[in-house]
Parts: C-alpha cells; structure tokens; sequence
C-alpha cells in the first residue's frame, strides 16, 4: 500500500486564492504518478501526476494531465464526468467504512457521491459541492472530444466540512486511506489508470480495500 506525507500549504490566508493554490502546490515538485495500468484490456495509459497540500479549513490537490484525447461535455453537478476526461479523488476519513468519490471532468464540473461501496452509494447535494473551489486550464465551457498532444490541470480546493459523515476539525497528524485515478470512459482510447494498484477483474473504483494512505504532517 502507497502512502503520502501531506504537507501543509505555505499561505498566510486561511483561504488562498486559487491562483495561490495552484502555484504552491507547483512548488511542491513533479508530484505523485497515475500510472498503474489494472486492467489489460484498457491498456491506454495518459501521463498524470498530482500534487496534495493541507490547510486550516481545506484539502488542497492538482491533476497535470497529458493525454491524446480530451472532452468535456458534462455541465451540471452529479452528471457523469467519467464519460469525460476525468481526474478522481477517493477518500475514506476513518474507519467506519464510508468513503466518498470525488470526480471532475477537464472543465471542473464536479460529481460526488458516499457510501460503504458502489452499490449504496448517493450522491451528494449540490449545495455541499459547490463549496469546493476549482480552478481549470481547460476553461468552463463545454466541448467534444478534441485530439492531440494535450496538457491540462485542474486545482480543488475541497473544504473539509465537505466530508459531511465525518467531524475532522484539524487535519494535522491525522491519516485517510485514499486513491487517486484517471479515467475516460466514452473517450476515442477509454483508459483506467490508477496510483494505487487495483486487484479487481474488470475496472472498478469502488473499492476502498485497495486504498492508500494519507498521513497529514
């Protein structure tokens, strides 16, 4: 099992501004890989890497993604950004078996559910996502499967109250078991790419017992 050493966000401000997000966590190196192709039968495999910090009130992360193919089309909260070029963040708080999904298309449209594993899963209210922060260099408006050599990143700056089955107060020395993905399911080269390896037969995120760990320094 993969663990990561979170590191605090050097900021002044107890909310940064994005642009300040997105600039400290560049300053944390090359970041962690997306590489762990599971599955043979979806052998594509994009270059991703992400980068996590902590604050006071937030969890901090940035996807830098190059891939061949990229869309956008989904718009609205809760629609299925899987479909699209999408970067996923997994995360269990404690013990009790309840994660939470957190998956976002190239254009920062969010979904996110909760529950012990796929098939109890609900989605969260709209109003708890929307406090999450997000920053793209894809823009906000929608597109079709464009192709290419293509690099884009997007910024989340997730407050920790949007755990909401969860009372955390302060991240410091506390540890959540995680994982982080790629996927793209109606892409052109539909690809399951993974930081912590995944022993399932056929593609299936919903699966915290392969979660790593997040030690929050």
């Amino acid at each position: 099992m993969k663990t990561i050493e979170v590191k605090r966000l050097n900021s002044e401000k107890v909310y940064p501004d994005m642009a300040e997000v997105s600039a400290r966590l560049d300053e944390l190196g090359e970041g962690f890989s997306v590489e762990t192709v599971n599955w043979k039968t979806f052998p594509y495999k994009p270059e991703v890497k992400f980068n996590i910090a902590w604050g006071d009130r937030e969890i901090y992360i940035k996807y830098y993604v190059r891939e061949t193919n990229v869309k956008a089309e989904k718009t609205l909260t809760n629609e299925m950004v899987c479909e699209d070029s999408c970067v996923e963040f997994f995360v269990s708080p404690s013990d009790d078996g309840i994660y939470y999904n957190l998956e976002c298309n190239a254009i920062g449209t969010l979904l996110m559910g909760s529950g012990h594993g796929r098939h109890d899963g609900v989605r969260a209210d709209a109003g708890v996502i929307s406090g999450i922060r997000r920053l793209t260099t894809m823009g906000t408006e929608p597109f079709a499967e464009i192709s290419g050599d293509i690099r884009w990143s997007v910024t989340l700056a997730i407050p920790v109250k949007t755990f909401f089955h969860h009372k955390i107060g302060d991240l410091r020395g506390k540890s959540f078991r995680a994982n982080f993905y790629k996927c793209g399911d109606k892409l052109s080269n539909p690809h399951y790419v993974t930081w912590n390896p995944i022993g399932t037969e056929k593609p299936d995120y919903h699966r915290p017992e392969y979660f790593g760990s997040l030690k929050f320094v």
